[in-house]
């Protein structure tokens, strides 16, 4: 009875400990949410207003077309007539382009290339000594897209920077930043690497509610006359 008692426990510690292993192996294998370096997914360059595409035929080079994305984001096709690409890449915008073509044409193969488009950008705005439109040239983050604006005036709520990123043609997300809290090299890891068409609203006062999404629309007030 005592041999048999023993075993029973050898055979449940080792159960146990199995178990206790295989959850580690669990967690282990769990991915970590991302920091704030980077929210939404990064993707490939979206054509936007005036944009030029460069439509080129492999078989009926008489429907070549070099043409720029209007004001409305749309393109005037000669085969399927207009077409919305803003907000779309390249590969996205061929493929449309090609399910037109094919309305009216026998198994058409053409190229899309972007020959002209608008330099990327992020807008800062709001408490800062200098607001306006800046080149994004290479990777920059919201702090020093501030600090390019000449930093913060003394009215700024720093504790509470505003990041819109644009989702679509309608939507931005937006994230907060506390700015206040930088004061080593280690707390650069809360910054924001910025992508372009970003905007930085650095405010006067605390925003009491900000929502996870916002519409384009509502921005319009303080950044058109930034941006233009």
């Amino acid at each position: 009875m005592i041999k048999k008692t023993i075993v029973i426990a050898l055979l449940i510690g080792i159960l146990s400990l199995a178990v206790c292993a295989q959850t580690q192996s669990v967690r282990a294998r769990t991915v970590q949410a991302p920091k704030l370096g980077a929210f939404g997914a990064e993707e490939r360059y979206l054509l936007q207003p005036g944009d030029v595409l460069d439509i080129q035929y492999r078989y009926t080079p008489e429907f070549n077309q070099t043409i720029s994305v209007q004001p409305d984001g749309y393109i005037s096709l000669q085969i399927g007539g207009d077409l919305k690409v803003s907000g779309r890449n390249l590969n996205e915008v061929s493929d449309l382009i090609l399910a037109q073509a094919r309305t009216r044409l026998a198994a058409p193969e053409l190229t899309v290339i972007l020959k002209e488009f608008q330099k990327p950008y992020v807008v800062v705005a709001g408490e800062v000594p200098q607001p306006g439109k800046f080149e994004l040239r290479e990777k920059l983050t919201a702090i020093q897209a501030v600090l390019l604006a000449g930093g913060f005036k003394d009215s700024a709520k720093s504790s509470q920077i505003v990041v819109f990123r644009k989702l679509n043609a309608d939507t931005a997300e937006v994230r907060t930043l506390n700015f206040k809290t930088l004061r080593h090299t280690s707390d650069l890891e809360n910054d924001l690497t910025l992508q372009p068409g970003d905007m930085i609203l650095v405010p006067r006062n605390r925003i009491s509610k900000i929502e996870r999404y916002v519409r384009l629309a509502s921005l319009a007030a303080f950044l058109n006359p930034i941006i233009r």
